[in-house]
């Protein structure tokens, strides 16, 4: 009931993720990363387990395919898994179980891997891909530009109805980790202009939590 896509900027070393389902509050179960070390889509049949496993892999400085590999042998119930992974050197991974749901499919480019299931066809992945590969701007604007990409592909088989993009860099919290748990009509064009509200706001944050004496003001009644 998902696709996703996890990514590397090549430029930056920044690490995202976006992600899409009929299911409400797809973003709070299947969106993984850690600032130098790597992005992760755990998803299908859900283990949210999965995620900070492969994470810790990687941080010990094993390879996404071989992070991959090493859950794909030790994890009950795996068949039911689908699983997605990038490493700090823009290496890729992933797993698709026997009893991943409906039409699914992986898609794998550099510094990016995109995956879905109950698909309307196999070809969304790649499209995906397609759009990150060939986009320009921040990454948050690349993996908008490949969620979008999905749903001009064709998206899920039904209606997707939440959506997240989670972003880490150089701090050790989550630069953007945003959220929409639950639309009626369309989530990634929702989630797309959250993105365009918080994108000019990110370094703020980040600033304040650094060291708020330089932190901008915050812009609301009653800021001096």
């Amino acid at each position: 009931m998902t696709f996703s896509i996890a990514a590397r900027c090549e430029k930056t070393g920044m690490f995202g993720l976006a992600v899409s389902s009929s299911s409400p509050a797809v973003a709070a179960r299947c969106a993984y990363a850690r600032a130098g070390v790597g992005a992760v889509a755990s998803q299908n049949i859900t283990d949210p387990t999965l995620g900070p496993k492969a994470l810790d892999l990687m941080a010990q400085g094993v390879s996404a395919p071989d992070a991959v590999a090493r859950l794909v042998a030790e994890t009950p119930y795996i068949q039911y898994r689908q699983l997605t992974v990038i490493d700090a050197a823009g290496r890729t991974g992933h797993f698709s179980g026997s009893e991943t749901l409906g039409t699914h499919a992986v898609a794998e480019g550099r510094n990016v891997v995109c995956a879905g299931n109950l698909l309307a066809n196999t070809e969304v992945p790649q499209a995906m891909v397609a759009a990150f590969e060939g986009s320009d701007g921040d990454l948050g604007d690349r993996l908008i530009a490949a969620m979008q990409a999905a749903l001009t592909a064709g998206g899920e088989a039904g209606p997707v109805h939440s959506a997240g993009l989670y972003l880490v860099r150089d701090v050790s919290w989550p630069v953007a980790d945003l959220r929409v748990d639950w639309d009626e009509e369309d989530p990634i064009t929702a989630l797309a202009a959250l993105w365009v509200l918080y994108k000019p706001q990110l370094e703020a944050y980040v600033t304040r939590a650094l060291d708020p004496r330089e932190a901008p003001s915050y812009g609301v009644p009653g800021d001096k």
